[in-house]
C-alpha cells in the first residue's frame, strides 16, 4: 500500500442488520455513536443497517418486502396522482 493515503483511524466495529437482527463484527473507520456489547464481553462501536447478505433477496434466495422508512407509501402517493393530457 502507498504511505499515507488510507485513514489510520480503523478499528473493530459491529454492523448490525436491524431488519433481522444479523450482526458481524469487522475492521472500519465508519463513524459512530453508539456502542453495542459484543459476544466477547467487549464493548464496540455499533453501525446500524437496514439491509445485510441476511436480509437481502439475492443471498437469501426468497423475496420479503421490509419497508422501515415508509418508502413505498411515499412512492405511491406521489405518483398516484392522475395525469391529465
Amino acid at each position: 500500500m502507498k504511505p499515507e493515503i488510507h485513514p489510520g483511524s480503523y478499528r473493530k466495529v459491529v454492523f448490525k442488520d436491524m431488519s433481522c437482527d444479523f450482526a458481524f463484527l469487522t475492521q472500519s473507520c465508519v463513524d459512530t455513536k453508539e456502542t453495542i456489547q459484543w459476544e466477547d464481553g467487549n464493548e464496540y462501536p455499533l453501525y446500524k443497517l437496514e439491509i445485510s447478505s441476511a436480509s437481502h433477496p439475492f443471498y437469501t434466495g426468497k423475496q420479503n418486502l421490509i419497508d422501515t422508512a415508509g418508502r413505498i407509501d411515499k412512492f405511491r402517493k406521489r405518483y398516484a396522482k392522475e395525469v391529465i393530457i
